[in-house]
């Protein structure tokens, strides 16, 4: 059941469970996408469709905002956090070391069994990048570097990690649509794949770094374009006046 979805519990779940349960579905919710960026977290409404008390609630939305997931407003209640360009090229920073951290460790304990099924994830990921399947392909990025953190065996990094991604939902998933970002980012996670598989820690984590380099560089062009074109409808608000400042003096 997601988050949206009415509980059928009759009698709500309260204290250290219903808190728990209300941040595993939340937190849920949030990753995915489910909830959008800014969406206004009504505390009743919530509670009800969670199948939580109030309190329960109140104090999941208190553990997500100290994950950065969730912003608390005072006397105006809670939303979904949203994360700026220039926070989320912040965020990638940090994840470019703990990223690169977990692909060395894995390359270190990686099996053979954990090596085929990270070359099966490149095969399917090379397949939906020649068929255009983009939004699949997104899902298997975001399982390959969840299976590279499984692998590295370092939970704090993984934890770490978990709160960092989920404050870029909506960045990944804009960089995921855009023209040409699939055919530039496939090389790359291939590059993570063959190094992780092959037992090369240092080239896991140089390959690594590189994606997410190459990740911020996509940031800032974003970033770029914006600015643009915030400037150009800034241009055009000042011309608009002027433009329509004749015909009134013509109708007199």
């Amino acid at each position: 059941m997601d988050a949206a979805e009415p509980s059928t519990s009759l009698t709500p779940v309260a204290g250290a469970t219903g808190r728990r349960l209300a941040v595993e579905r939340l937190r849920q919710a949030i990753l995915t996408g489910d909830m959008a960026p800014g969406q206004r977290l009504v505390e009743e409404e919530l509670a009800g469709t969670l199948g939580v008390t109030r309190a329960s609630l109140r104090a999941a939305l208190f553990d997500l905002a100290a994950d950065g997931l969730v912003e608390r407003i005072p006397n105006r209640g809670a939303r979904v956090r949203a994360v700026t360009l220039d926070e989320a090229v912040a965020i990638t920073e940090c994840r470019m070391a703990l990223e690169g951290l977990c692909a060395a460790k894995a390359a270190e304990r990686v099996t053979d069994a954990d090596a085929a099924r990270l070359r099966q994830l490149g095969e399917e990921m090379q397949r939906c990048v020649a068929d255009g399947e983009l939004l699949k392909y997104s899902a298997l990025n975001h399982e390959l570097h969840r299976l590279v953190r499984e692998l590295a065996g370092q939970p704090v990094a993984a934890t770490l990690l978990e709160r960092l991604n989920g404050q870029l939902v909506r960045h990944q998933f804009q960089l995921s649509l855009r023209p040409g970002r699939p055919q530039s980012s496939l090389p790359e996670h291939l590059a993570i794949i063959a190094a992780v598989a092959g037992r090369r820690p240092a080239e896991a984590e140089d390959a690594t770094r590189r994606h997410l380099g190459s990740v911020i560089s996509a940031l800032l062009d974003q970033q770029r374009a914006q600015s643009r074109e915030a400037q150009s409808r800034e241009a055009q608000s000042r011309e608009a006046p002027s433009q329509e400042a004749p015909s009134k003096q013509e109708a007199r």
